[in-house]
C-alpha cells in the first residue's frame, strides 16, 4: 500500500471491527482505525456527536499524518469519510465506502428509525438479533467479538448516532465535493444497504466511482469477509484502475496521463484507429470524459497484466452507453494499452463524431463523421 490507509468504523462498532481486514493486508502498509468520539477507547466522551463533530476528529487525524492518504469508511463511517476526503481534496488518493449509508440520510419513518436509536438500552440480545438480520451469515464467534462495542455505548450516544445517519448532512443533497477515485463495496445480502440504494443515492454523486459486490456478505462486510474486502482495498490502492478512474473524475488529461506508459495504445469501438502515444491518448480520453455526463463502472476484475472494468455512462442528454475497458499494464504498473468496447453502435458511432469535433487537430481519420 503505497499511502497510509484510514479506516472509519459505522454504527454500534469502534476501530477493532476492522482488525481482521487490517491482518490481511499488505504488512508493510500503515494502517490507522479511529474512534469516533463516544466509541470504543473514546466511549467516555460528550457529544455532539454529528456528522461535522466526526468529520473534524477524523481531520486531525489524516492531517497529522503529513501526506497523501487511503481512506476507508463502513455505514455512517463511510458518510464521514467523504466528508473528510472533500475537505483534503488533493490529499486522497482514494476512498473506500464499504455498505455506505447515503450522506444525504436514510429518512426512515419514526417507527423505523425508533429500533435502532433504542439499540443502546435495548441490551446484548437486541444488537444481536440487529447483527444477524443486517448480516445473516455472521458467525456467532465474530458477532460476539465486534458485539462488544456497542455494548460499551452508552444508550443516548447511541441514540444520537442512529439520528445521525438517518437525518444525514446537507453536503448529501449534491454532487460529491471530493473528486478523486471511488470504490463502493456492497455486501451481496445486505438487506438495508440495498444494490437500489446504492444505485440511486450513493454512486450518482461521484464522478466516476467502481463498484464491487461480495457475496454472501451482509452489512457488515469487513467483518464477514475481511480477506476479500483486503483483497479489494489492496487492489484499488495498487491497479492501474484507480489511475484511470480518477482521470474521469477530474476529466484532464494529466490526471490520465499519470497513469500511462510512454508508448501507450488506445484503441476503441469509437475509433476506426487506434491512437499512439501518451500525448495523444491522454487528450483523447480527457475529451471523452467532457462527453460522458455520468459515469459509473459497475464490475472489476484482474488477471495478470490485465484489468477489465465493466461501466455504464449517460450522455448526450440522456442517452445511455454500456461497455467494457481492457487496461494493459507493464512491469512498472503503467497502462500501455486501453481497449474500450461500446454499445450500442448507434450510441459509439455518435461517440466518435463528437470527439472529432472537440479534437479537431487530430487526424479526421480517427473519427466517424456524421452525415
Amino acid at each position: 500500500m503505497a499511502e497510509p490507509t484510514v479506516f472509519v468504523h459505522g454504527f454500534l462498532d469502534d476501530h477493532r471491527v476492522w482488525d481482521g481486514v487490517v491482518a490481511a493486508l499488505p504488512a508493510v502498509g500503515e494502517y490507522v482505525a479511529v474512534d469516533l468520539a463516544g466509541s470504543g477507547d473514546r466511549a467516555a466522551e460528550t457529544g455532539p456527536f454529528t456528522y461535522d463533530r466526526f468529520a473534524a476528529d477524523v481531520l486531525s487525524t489524516v492531517d497529522a499524518i503529513g501526506g497523501p492518504f487511503l481512506l476507508v469508511g463502513h455505514s455512517m463511517g463511510a458518510a464521514v469519510a467523504e466528508l473528510v476526503a472533500a475537505a483534503r481534496p488533493r490529499l486522497t488518493r482514494g476512498l473506500v465506502l464499504v455498505n455506505p449509508v447515503p450522506l444525504a440520510g436514510t429518512h426512515l419513518p419514526d417507527e423505523a428509525i425508533e429500533p435502532f436509536r433504542s439499540l443502546g438500552e435495548a441490551g446484548a440480545e437486541a444488537q444481536r438479533a440487529a447483527r444477524a438480520n443486517l448480516s445473516p451469515n455472521l458467525g456467532a464467534e465474530t458477532s460476539e467479538r465486534i458485539g462488544a462495542a456497542g455494548l460499551r455505548l452508552r444508550p443516548e450516544v447511541v441514540r444520537a448516532f442512529a439520528s445521525c445517519w438517518n437525518n444525514g448532512a446537507p453536503e448529501g443533497h449534491a454532487p460529491s465535493g471530493y473528486p478523486g477515485p471511488v470504490l463502493l463495496v456492497r455486501g451481496g445480502d445486505d438487506p438495508f444497504v440495498t444494490a437500489g440504494l446504492v444505485a440511486g443515492a450513493v454512486a450518482p454523486r461521484f464522478a466516476a466511482p467502481v463498484t464491487q459486490v461480495v457475496g454472501g456478505a451482509g452489512h457488515w462486510t469487513h467483518a464477514e469477509a475481511p480477506a476479500r474486502l483486503a483483497e479489494l482495498i489492496a487492489r484499488f490502492a495498487g491497479g492501474q484502475a484507480r489511475g484511470w478512474a480518477a482521470g474521469f473524475s477530474r476529466k484532464s488529461a494529466d490526471a490520465f496521463g499519470e497513469s500511462f506508459a510512454e508508448d501507450v495504445v488506445l484503441e476503441a469501438a469509437t475509433l476506426l484507429e487506434p491512437v499512439e502515444g501518451r500525448d495523444n491518448v491522454r487528450r483523447v480520453m480527457a475529451a471523452a470524459s467532457g462527453i460522458y455526463e455520468s459515469l459509473q463502472f459497475t464490475h472489476q476484475t484482474e488477471s495478470g497484466e490485465r484489468t477489465y472494468l465493466e461501466w455504464e455512462a449517460v450522455a448526450f442528454g440522456g442517452t445511455t452507453l454500456l461497455g467494457v475497458t481492457v487496461l494493459t499494464k507493464d512491469e512498472a504498473g503503467r497502462i500501455v494499452r486501453a481497449a474500450i468496447h461500446h454499445r450500442p453502435l448507434g450510441g459509439a458511432l455518435k461517440f466518435s463524431a463528437e470527439l472529432g469535433r472537440r479534437l479537431p487537430d487530430l487526424a479526421a481519420a480517427h473519427f466517424h463523421q456524421e452525415a
